[in-house]
């Protein structure tokens, strides 16, 4: 999974999204050369859902759903 900024350029490539214990471990690459794992923890996921409208999760949700 890449995600991408205003530009249009890559920022990050994410090589795998893995369970440890009750947080979630992101592995990936910042702007292709920098090695990132991070911890997303469940507070924070809740924080990162509380940012989105029902319009703007209900989006997110059909979105692989959608053609690209």
């Amino acid at each position: 999974m890449k995600v991408y900024g205003a530009d249009g350029k890559e920022l990050m490539a994410i090589t795998a999204i893995e369970r440890e214990g009750a947080a979630l471990i992101v592995k990936g690459k910042i702007f292709g050369t920098m090695p990132l794992t991070a911890t997303l923890k469940a507070a924070e996921l809740r924080t990162a859902l509380s940012l989105m409208s029902w319009r703007t999760l209900v989006f997110a949700l059909t979105l692989p759903f959608r053609r690209g």
